[in-house]
This record gives C-alpha cells, structure tokens and sequence, in this order.
C-alpha cells in the first residue's frame, strides 16, 4: 500500500448521523465492510478512525437516526472487533452533542486515531452548522480544556485543523498557514501546553 509506504498510519472516515436505509440493516452491513477495511489496512500497519458527526441538522437529514455519540461510537468500534479501529476524535462534534471534559478524560489514548481541532459561533447548540466553523480559539468551544483532557489522558498523536466554511476561503495558502500557527499556538498557550 502506497501510505505505508510514505509512513502513513492512520486512515480516517466520518459515520454520518442518520441514514435512508434501515438503521439497523445499514449497521449490519457497515460493521462487516469496516472490519475487513480495518483486516486490509492492519496487514500495512494503518489504523482506521471513525468519526461521529455531532451537528443537529444532520441527525434529521436523512430518515432514520444513525450514530451521532461518542459513546455509541465506541461502543461500534468494539463490534467491529479490530485492535486498529478507533475515534476520530474531533471538537466541534464533541461539542454539538454536548461533550464533556469528563467524557475525554474516561478515554484511553489507544482508543484515539487522529485529532481535530475547530471552533464553533456563539449560537444556541442546536444551530451549530457542519460547514460553519471557526479557527482555533475564535468561538465558544472549550478547547483549552479539550486539549489538556487529551494531555492528561496521555494522547500524543496528531492534532489537525479542520475549518469548514459555507464559501471557499480566498486567503492565499500563506495567510492561511500563519492564521493556523497563530491559532494553535494561542489554544494551547490557553491549555497552558506549549
């Protein structure tokens, strides 16, 4: 596989929160396609990350309520069965679903693939957009608290940004990587982890 060649080791997908299908027959099948892409990526030391999407206007999208927990989301990984599966962990979800510091910290950083970090606005909850977010330290997330639970928790993988916004961004790839610097050193210097 190319990734491993390049030294990847992660690989990553998101599990949206509600479905057309029959909830419980999408499960089926999805559990059975996700262990044998977990079973191909294992045999090149990748492991494969899902991520729960949180947002309230995806959770009704779609006919039938899917997974949009992190609990349930682990719960999933641990039926699929592969010692390579875990969380895409990532903030602006936690936060739609009303996460808590105490949720990160009951964790174990095995349980953790890969990190994003995002922010939200300062609108009620329920309101939060998928495609609406904000740099790193800009909105109302607790993102210091968010990163020194993943400190405390041991987690030393990565942590990337993930902005999505409803218009493409226009600033040059330079402005854009000196906004992201500035972001993260402002968060962490806030969870007091330089």
């Amino acid at each position: 596989m190319i990734a491993a060649e390049f030294g990847c080791t992660s690989c990553c997908t998101y599990v949206l929160p509600a479905t057309d299908y029959n909830a419980a027959h999408f499960m089926a099948l999805a559990t059975k396609r996700l262990r044998l892409c977990a079973q191909i990526l294992k045999e090149y030391g990748i492991n494969l990350g899902l991520e729960f999407v949180g947002p309230h206007h995806l959770r009704t999208a779609w006919e039938n309520p899917f997974i949009w927990e992190m609990q349930d989301t682990l719960d999933w990984i641990d039926a699929i069965g592969e010692s390579n599966v875990g969380l895409l962990l990532d903030s602006y979800h936690w936060y739609t679903i009303g996460g808590t510091i105490e949720d990160l910290l009951a964790l174990r950083p095995e349980q953790i693939t890969h990190v994003h970090l995002n922010d939200a606005k300062d609108v009620p909850v329920e309101e939060v957009l998928d495609n609406d977010r904000l740099i790193p330290g800009e909105g109302v997330i607790d993102l210091a608290g968010f990163l020194r639970a993943l400190h405390q928790i041991g987690y030393k993988g990565s942590v990337a940004q993930e902005i999505l916004t409803k218009e493409p961004l226009t600033e040059s790839a330079k402005a854009l990587a000196e906004k992201s610097g500035k972001a993260y050193a402002k968060v962490y210097a806030a969870a007091d982890l330089q």
